[in-house]
């Protein structure tokens, strides 16, 4: 096992990473940049060091640096949490080059994986169900552009080849906007992401956004945990999780498999996602791998009782699983809350700020994530999740229950969030219904104020 662990991230990922290195006994090291230094992370860890200004690229995405920290502190591993460099190949293959411990897949996983055009190939070539599209990348110029469309049919979305989060994305009704289309998602892809690649890919309407958690060993063993639903989303990114989804019994099992199918195509090990959609017809289609731990993994260990960090962590030091998935069981019924400093009446514009007063919901069945505390100035320069809000009861009409007199209790002043905007979702009786596609938002939220 590791002695000392280095936190490659920020916020609430770094705290919980924190919090399941100190249960097992592990020590921890925190990064920061100069704008972090008051973050509960930095607090918490054991030591910490400051390796850089603000801005990412000069502290949190600053390779040279977080490998000095490392080095300097005598890390033996490091955990990159989620975004940032969690799925940089090149910051894996640095670490391995200085006797460090990447705590994720190999650097060939992710590297296979974060190419979705060869993520693709990868998971037809294993069996599982893919979305009709394009294998190759593909261009505005190319000669067969509106052929290959038009087989593929209408609506269609471009997709970056690299990267996630909505960028460089785009909906095709017609291919009159194409061209155009493809332009405009290969510039934002090239800036948010570095790499212009797009491919296409059939747009499925009104889909489940349907994921399933999966754990693998260094020996080849593999396990998948009961589903997550993350269908509720704007503009491409989650704000509510939930777990087990209203799918059946029978199309779980499927899934499942075929979870377990894609993470054993790519020898994976540690924690990661599989991401499909669901059609309305109960087809599911391969989406992506997410070669990390995800925002939403506190659903999946209150719905099973596992703890995903302590696993990950377990798995990144040779550990076996020492279970399978047949053993993992569904507790309850779990949802998830994403607390941003956004104003949701006001089109989700950040709210970055200092925080006046904070009251926290608790009581049985509750749990809060965060990094925030009253007097600490939530930053403009990060993303704007501040916390996690997550309930869990016997059944999903008790959970929306709970998540209501959560959501109550919880009290932040001085920066607005997200709370008004999960209010009125848990109020509404399409949700209540299960109704709920990824176009939720749009249809069923803003189209009824």
């Amino acid at each position: 096992m590791f002695n000392k662990i280095l936190i490659a991230n920020r916020g609430e990922i770094a705290v919980r990473v924190i919090r399941a290195c100190r249960e097992m006994g592990i020590r921890t090291v925190a990064v920061h940049s100069d704008v972090d230094r008051e973050c509960l992370h930095v607090k918490l860890a054991d030591e910490s060091v400051c390796i850089g200004p603000a801005q990412p690229q000069e502290s949190y995405l600053n390779i040279a640096n977080i490998i000095s920290a490392a080095e300097i502190t005598g890390a033996d591993a490091i955990h990159p949490g989620y975004g940032f460099l969690s799925e940089n190949t090149y910051f894996a293959d640095v670490c391995e080059s200085c006797n460090i411990k990447f705590i994720g897949p190999s650097k060939i996983t992710i590297q296979m994986m974060g190419d979705k055009s060869e993520a693709k190939k990868t998971m037809k070539k294993a069996g599982v169900p893919t979305i009709p599209g394009t294998e190759e990348c593909i261009t505005a110029d190319n000669p067969k552009l509106f052929k290959i469309a038009k087989d593929i049919g209408y609506p269609i979305i471009v997709k970056a080849s690299s990267g996630g989060g909505g960028k460089g994305m785009r909906i095709v009704t017609s291919e009159d906007s194409l061209k155009n289309a493809i332009l405009t998602a290969e510039a934002e892809a090239k800036a948010a992401f570095g790499n212009g690649d797009v491919y296409l890919e059939k747009y499925i309407e009104e889909p489940k956004h349907i994921e399933f958690q999966i754990l693998g060993d260094m020996k080849g063993d593999v396990v998948s945990f009961p589903e997550r639903d993350c269908s509720v989303q704007r503009r491409h990114q989650k704000l509510i999780e939930e777990s087990p989804s209203l799918i059946s019994d029978k199309l779980r099992k499927k899934m499942g498999h075929a979870a377990r199918l894609a993470a054993k195509a790519v020898k994976y090990v540690t924690a990661g996602t599989i991401e499909f959609l669901v059609d309305k017809k109960g087809n599911f289609y391969f989406m992506e791998m997410n070669t990390r731990i995800q925002v939403e993994h506190p659903v999946t260990e209150m719905v099973s009782g596992i703890d995903l960090l302590k696993e990950q962590i377990r798995l990144a030091a040779g550990e076996r699983l020492g279970y399978t998935y047949d053993e993992i069981e569904i507790k309850g019924h779990v949802i998830e809350c994403r607390i941003n400093a956004e104003d949701s009446e006001n089109n989700f514009i950040p709210s970055p700020g200092k925080i006046d007063t904070l009251i926290l919901p608790g009581g049985i069945g509750v749990r809060v994530d965060t990094h925030i505390y009253a007097g600490y100035t939530v930053p403009s320069t990060y993303d704007s999740l501040i916390a996690k809000l997550l309930v869990m009861d016997s059944t999903r009409e008790k959970a929306i229950a709970r998540m209501q007199r959560a959501l109550s209790e919880f009290e932040i002043s001085g920066i607005k969030t997200t709370i008004p905007f999960h209010k009125v979702t848990m109020a509404n009786d399409f949700y209540k219904k299960g109704e709920v596609y990824t176009n939720f938002i749009q249809k069923r939220i803003f189209n009824e104020k």
